[in-house]
Formats: C-alpha cells, sequence, structure tokens
C-alpha cells in the first residue's frame, strides 16, 4: 500500500537498506484521502462480512437482533473511527496503535500494542481471510483442498510484495469499488430473485430484548466487530497521507459509515432470502446464500467471485501489516534486522516472519477460534488506545488538536462500554481464546524486557515522544 508516484532509488548497501531518512526517498509522494478511504475499506470488507453468520446463527435465530448486532457494531467502529480521529491528527505519525500507545502511557505499551497488531492484528486475519478464500474456491471446486489453496496464496502474495512496489493507489481503489459493487449488485439481484422470501419476522419479537443483553449477544458481537476490523487502517500509513491532520478524520468517519450501510444490507438479503439452518455454522455463507438465490450455477460464478476479490484482502494484510514490524525494527536495537529492506525499499524480513505467523493460524486452529480469539485480542488493543484519547486530553490538554473528537466524550464512552462488554463475556464463556490472547500480550511484555535489557531503549525518539514522522 506505498504511495504511488517516482522514488529515488536509496543506495544499496550489503544489508541492505536501515536508515529511516534513506527510507524518505520511497515515500516522496502522499496518498490522496480518496486512496487511504479505499484502503480503510478494502481492509474492512473481507472475511467477516462473508462469513460470520454462520457462527451468530448457532446461538440466535432473531432476525431483529442479528441486525442489531450488525449495527452495534457499526456504532461501535464509528465511534472508535471519531476517537482514533483525534488521535491521528494529533500525533500524525505511521505506525497505528504502536506510535498512539508509545506516545500516550510508555513505549512498553506501545511494543506490546504493535506485537498484538504484528501477530494477531494482521496475520491472524491473513490466516483468515486465506482461508475463507479456499473454502469459496473449494466450495465451487470440490477436488481441491482449503487450507491448501489458503497456503498457497499466502506464500504466492509474500513472494509477489517481497519483490518489489508493484500496487498503486488507483488499482487499490479500484479492487474497493469492484467489492462494494459486489455487494451492492448482488443484494439488489438477490432481492429482485426473491419470489418466495423466509418466512422470517423483522418486526421486535417476545424474547429479543433478553437475547439483546445476553452474554450469546455478546460473544457474537466478536464476530461482527472482527468483520469491521480495518476501519483504524488509515492509521498505519498516517505518515504518507496528505494533510493528515485535516483528512484523516474524514477517512476514517466516511469509510466506517459506507461499510456499515454495506453490512447491514447485505446480512438483510442472507436473512430475507436463505433458511438460516442452512447458514448456521457455515464459513461460506455467500456461497450458501447465492445457491438459494441464483442456483448451482450462479453459485458457482459468486463463489469464484468472492474468492478472487478475497485475493486483495489477503494481499493488502500482507502489505500492511510488516509496517508495524519494520517500525519496531526502526526503534528497537534488538529487532533492528527487521528494519531492513531491499534496494526497492520492501521490507523483505518483515513480510516474511508476519506471513509465516499467519500459516501457523492457518495450520494450527480452527476458523472459529482464530476470530475468536483475533477478535478479542484486537479488541483489547483499540481499547486501550481509546482510553487514550481521555488520558493524553489530561496530561497534554494544550497539545495542538487539528480535530476533536465530535461530541466528545460519547464517543470513546461508547466504544469502551461495548468494547469492554464483550471482553467480560469472551473470558466467561471462550475461557480457552481468553487465555491464547492473554498469551500473546505476556509474550509482547517479555520480548520487551529482552529486547531492553540486550538491545536497550528506542533509538527513536518519536518512539518515547510522539514526534511525528
Amino acid at each position: 500500500m506505498q504511495a504511488s508516484g517516482q522514488r529515488t532509488p536509496c543506495q544499496k548497501g550489503r544489508g541492505g537498506c536501515t536508515n529511516s531518512d534513506k527510507l524518505k526517498d520511497y515515500r516522496v509522494s502522499k496518498f490522496k484521502p480518496s486512496v487511504a478511504a479505499a484502503v480503510v475499506i478494502a481492509n474492512m470488507v473481507g472475511t467477516g462480512v462473508f462469513t460470520s453468520l454462520g457462527f451468530q446463527l448457532l446461538e440466535i435465530r432473531s432476525p431483529l437482533v442479528l441486525l442489531l448486532l450488525w449495527a452495534v457494531g457499526g456504532l461501535t467502529a464509528l465511534c472508535g473511527a471519531l476517537s482514533y480521529a483525534e488521535l491521528g491528527a494529533a500525533l500524525p505519525r505511521s505506525g497505528g496503535e504502536y506510535n498512539f500507545l508509545s506516545r500516550i502511557y510508555h513505549p512498553g505499551a506501545g511494543f506490546i500494542s504493535g506485537w498484538v497488531s504484528a501477530t494477531v492484528g494482521f496475520a491472524a486475519p491473513t490466516a483468515l481471510a486465506a482461508l475463507t478464500f479456499g473454502s469459496y474456491l473449494g466450495s465451487v471446486f470440490p477436488v481441491v483442498s482449503p487450507i491448501w489453496l489458503a497456503t498457497a496464496l499466502i506464500i504466492v502474495l509474500t513472494l509477489v510484495h517481497c519483490r518489489s512496489h508493484r500496487s498503486s493507489g488507483s488499482a487499490q481503489s479500484l479492487l474497493t469499488a469492484l467489492k462494494l459493487a459486489l455487494i451492492l449488485g448482488f443484494s439488489v439481484l438477490a432481492l429482485s430473485l426473491a419470489h418466495n422470501p423466509q418466512p422470517v419476522a423483522f418486526a421486535p419479537q417476545s424474547g429479543d430484548l433478553t437475547i439483546a443483553v445476553s452474554g450469546a449477544f455478546a460473544v457474537a458481537l466478536i464476530y461482527v466487530n472482527y468483520a469491521y476490523s480495518g476501519w483504524n487502517a488509515a492509521t498505519y500509513i498516517t505518515g504518507e497521507l496528505e494533510s493528515p491532520q485535516r483528512s484523516l478524520p474524514l477517512v476514517l468517519i466516511a469509510s466506517t459509515a459506507v461499510v456499515a450501510l454495506s453490512y447491514l444490507l447485505l446480512n438483510f438479503v442472507f436473512l430475507y432470502t436463505t433458511p438460516m439452518d442452512a447458514m448456521a455454522g457455515k464459513v461460506e455463507v455467500g456461497f450458501i446464500a447465492a445457491s438459494y438465490i441464483l442456483g448451482e450455477r450462479g453459485a458457482s460464478i459468486m463463489g469464484v467471485l468472492l474468492a478472487l476479490l478475497l485475493i486483495s484482502t489477503v494481499s493488502a494484510m500482507i502489505l500492511a501489516g510488516p509496517r508495524v514490524l519494520h517500525a519496531i525494527g526502526e526503534d528497537f536495537p534488538l529487532f533492528k534486522r527487521l528494519a531492513v529492506v531491499n534496494e526497492d525499499g520492501i521490507p523483505v524480513r518483515a513480510i516474511v516472519l508476519q506471513s509465516l505467523v499467519a500459516l501457523v493460524f492457518l495450520w494450527t486452529s480452527s476458523f472459529e477460534s482464530i476470530l475468536v480469539f483475533a477478535g478479542a485480542t484486537m479488541g483489547l488493543n483499540t481499547l486501550f488506545t481509546v482510553l487514550g484519547v481521555f488520558v493524553l486530553r489530561w496530561r497534554e490538554p494544550d497539545l495542538p488538536r487539528p480535530y476533536r473528537t465530535w461530541l466528545y466524550p460519547l464517543p470513546p464512552l461508547i466504544f469502551l462500554a461495548l468494547t469492554a462488554w464483550t471482553l467480560v463475556y469472551i473470558v466467561l464463556q471462550r475461557p480457552v481464546e481468553a487465555l491464547m490472547c492473554l498469551g500473546i500480550v505476556v509474550s509482547g511484555a517479555i520480548f520487551y524486557q529482552i529486547s531492553r535489557s540486550l538491545g536497550g531503549m528506542p533509538t527513536n525518539t518519536a518512539g518515547k515522544e510522539g514526534g511525528a514522522s
């Protein structure tokens, strides 16, 4: 997801380019706000919306409550985007939560957050998106194994992104437009062909309120929040965005709102056209719905299209995630090897490391387990980041804030309350995934202490004092 445009070649050394000043040669051009919005939407519209409903239906069968899940998830993401917009405008450096938490709390907090982002925030979703790609193609071509298709996709895209900068802002915008067009086109086609809709009632029913405040709703919200993950993607490229203080808030808010409306429409179509029993517990919900709407041949075409669009999702994650590892390598001497780039400015080692972690997730965990675990860990990461809005206002009231959260303090409070509610129920009802989440955080703390003992404190003052890049 590099900005398009000409780059001045870096002087090639024996170990590649590691100096931050040299890296600026590759960033002479900037992302336009429209491209940044495309990056956000492309990261959001991936695995979750085409798979989550199947797992939600295992516990919840009320159509209204299921749509309420997606509305609450959209509200949570929008409140998070409003909060991140203030932080991103005030602390305009690439790196997302790694930058924010290092600046607001402590370099150790930033390191753990970056560790979480690099391992779970990108590697786990990469595995999920690749497995969904394999599942959709496997539904159309049963002779091939979904997990081997997923493995091949990760390896091929890793090799592609380790060579040179081949993607441009216009290509990313085109892929994103195709995704949104597919959702809208599929929805319109499905509603126009649904001559015998399912006997479901979207009006309030007895017992809906009880379900909406239950633990099942809270756990299901993890699936939904995972589907919305990516709303903060623009903060990972803040340093390469044109006028970030002015454009970042609009990018985050507008992109999140567009995706929320798209998700509500798509899940309404699924419930309106397809039997719940047919989708319950299944990964390839989009393929199943298409088979009821378009028939076997139409479903095969839709399955292939969905699989092809997921390639861009996997590609975007393999491209964006290593930026965090690369930033850690620049700031922490012990991990300086991750800061090494090739003659074209590609952080090859960081890309390969993240892809290896993704393959470990792919081959060692079930789809649902990865989804819950990844959703809980990313929820914890964003929880402390949004809390940082209050901490930074208290500690540095005079810090220039080109954008202040609209309706403050409601958006961050709503986000914190909803996220904390889901995390509590994850601990109570999914203790294994909660322990996995704790393990990732503890491992990050251990590696931070090791890095301090063997390599010293961060060398980049931005990591400690929040300077803009």
